[in-house]
């Protein structure tokens, strides 16, 4: 798996859990969760060793630690920040659907996939809904990536930007 697809799924987990849970510092819940995921690699490393309950000193992050954050945590807060506009735009597009019926994971994989496609010039819309798809079908139901290509083509449909190339840099 690529290093951005795994920083994606992170997001994903973290909007969910935020999505469930708001927490009322956003840094120190980042800090927390990306602690957590490092002790469960460690612990996974170790064979399972180290227990949930174990207070291990963590070694510093490795370089790809490092850079599987750098990518994911704007994600997360620029999802986080934008996230009443996001779910209004979900809305429009979701016919028939309330925000809230819909399952908590696909709504925050809209969510980021959406994020990244209205914020993020970088990143193509094509690769956010693909990663946005593959995503939901590994943690979602059968029909998630479906569900979620519909909704987010309809949002790519609207941009008024290349959907497979990043931005074009404006003239000075």
């Amino acid at each position: 798996m690529g290093m951005r697809r795994e920083a994606r799924e992170r997001a994903v987990q973290f909007l969910f859990q935020c999505d469930l849970n708001a927490p009322e510092m956003v840094d120190e819940a980042l800090d927390h969760f990306w602690d957590s995921q490092r002790r469960a690699a460690l612990s996974q490393a170790n064979d399972g060793k180290a227990t949930w309950g174990e207070q291990v000193q963590l070694p510093p992050p490795t370089a790809a630690e490092a850079a599987l954050r750098l990518f994911a945590d704007p994600l997360i807060k620029g999802a986080l920040e934008h996230r009443a506009a996001i779910d209004i735009v979900i809305q429009k597009h979701a016919k028939n659907w309330d925000l809230h019926r819909m399952a908590a994971v696909d709504r925050n994989i809209l969510r980021l996939a959406i994020h990244e496609m209205l914020h993020r010039e970088d990143i193509p819309p094509v690769v956010s809904i693909n990663e946005a798809v593959d995503i939901a079908k590994k943690f979602s139901t059968d029909d998630s990536g479906k569900f979620v290509n519909g909704i987010l083509d309809k949002v790519r449909g609207e941009l008024m930007r290349p959907a497979r190339g990043p931005m074009p840099p404006s003239e000075p």
